[in-house]
């Protein structure tokens, strides 16, 4: 009895921690909504009121209807963002299932490298992929944006830790109805992954949609500028007007919880699936 009534107040007590940070967590984000409804004058006024006194649409006019480059830059995040997150989720599942099931020369010498790579940070690849962008003429364009991102050696691993665990009978099943590798690719093993499938879109689109320093480096026409870098150039425009701030923020949050929610039920479920045996 006595280590059960223990254990019990162990747990109150994590779930208050959590309860906290939640709260934590929360609160600026409840704060930044709130204050998109708000005046500038309300904002700065010093006054601590959480809810909006003078409730107003005008921020969210501004940004949609003053704001000319507004939805180009929210056009160019979701095109980028989401050839992003297609080609990360066929390539790094076809790498995925090749160091997984596949026996080819160098296997090993490729995985070695694809760990190596884990440990080199982005920033320092920023110099080289300039370069390289520049010397092809792909500065300051999609295809610029697109094809350094579409690969993640991050998600070939979880792919590939996904893949060691796959029932193997479900391959000899579609081997013996005469399917060829690409075949049981393609009919039996990713229609099976959506749970990891799911875990790399919601992490690919999240880490491309907030992508700054790639788009800093190599987009310099305003009309090309995704939402992250846009929005910093809005900061810089309005730099007292933190309503218009709030507003288009709350705007560039909308995108990714939809991408969350869609994908949710197969979310933990995915996350959990990769962790298995090596």
């Amino acid at each position: 009895m006595t280590h059960i009534s223990r254990f019990w107040w162990l747990k109150i007590l994590l779930y208050l921690l959590l309860t906290i940070y939640a709260l934590i967590t929360l609160i600026p984000f409840l704060w930044a909504i709130s204050a998109s409804f708000k005046p500038l004058s309300e904002i700065v006024s010093g006054t601590p009121n959480f809810l909006p006194q003078n409730f107003t649409l005008d921020n969210y006019r501004q940004i949609f209807l003053q704001q000319p480059l507004f939805w180009r830059w929210l056009f160019n995040s979701l095109a980028i963002a989401l050839s992003v997150t297609i080609l990360n989720l066929l390539l790094n599942s076809m790498a995925g299932y090749a160091l997984a099931r596949l026996r080819f020369a160098g296997k090993r010498f490729w995985f070695f490298l694809i760990l190596a790579v884990l440990a080199v940070p982005a920033q320092i690849t920023l110099i080289p992929t300039f370069l390289i962008l520049k010397a092809i003429g792909w500065l300051n364009s999609y295809q610029g944006m697109i094809v350094p991102s579409m690969v993640n050696a991050t998600f070939i691993l979880m792919m590939r830790q996904f893949f060691v665990n796959f029932p193997q009978e479900l391959e000899e099943a579609g081997q013996l109805d005469g399917l060829n590798t690409l075949g049981l690719f393609r009919y039996i093993v990713l229609p099976l992954a959506k749970p990891a499938l799911a875990a790399q879109a919601v992490f690919v689109f999240m880490g491309s949609w907030n992508n700054f320093l790639l788009p800093l480096v190599i987009l310099f026409d305003p009309s090309m500028f995704t939402l992250p870098l846009g929005l910093n150039t809005f900061k810089g425009q309005y730099i007292s007007y933190w309503n218009y701030i709030m507003a288009a923020s709350m705007v560039f949050t909308l995108p990714a919880l939809g991408i969350y929610a869609f994908f949710n039920r197969y979310f933990i479920q995915g996350v959990t699936f990769t962790g298995g045996k090596g």
